[in-house]
């Protein structure tokens, strides 16, 4: 079994993540899986205080985030649909990160 650590910068924190597979195709396969680039601040307020969140909405959906700590602001995840182990940021139309700011007032319906 071989490993190799990876290591993204977000924000000012560093997260290490250790991909591993059968041979060295494998493990390059992993690590491609981790598709999203380093991110050295928030897109809405410009501070480096980020830091990832998780959480499940209705007992059913998965939620991955980079939460901005200053102004609440984040970008979630997402994962293709032909492969939900592989894992990006997700974007806006023109390619830039799609950073959204907190809302107070929770949805209704």
């Amino acid at each position: 079994m071989l490993q190799m650590m990876v290591t993204k910068r977000l924000g000012r924190r560093q997260f290490h993540f250790t991909v591993q597979g059968a041979n060295f195709h494998e493990v390059v396969a992993e690590y491609d899986r981790l598709s999203f680039p380093d991110v050295p601040k928030c897109g809405l307020c410009g501070s480096d205080n980020l830091d990832l969140t998780a959480r499940v909405a209705q007992d059913k959906f998965k939620y991955t985030s980079l939460k901005c700590l200053d102004c609440r602001g984040d970008v979630t995840f997402g994962k293709r649909a032909d492969d939900d182990k592989t894992v990006f940021l997700r974007k806006t139309e023109d390619g830039k990160l799609d950073w959204r700011a907190w809302d107070k007032e929770p949805a209704t319906k």
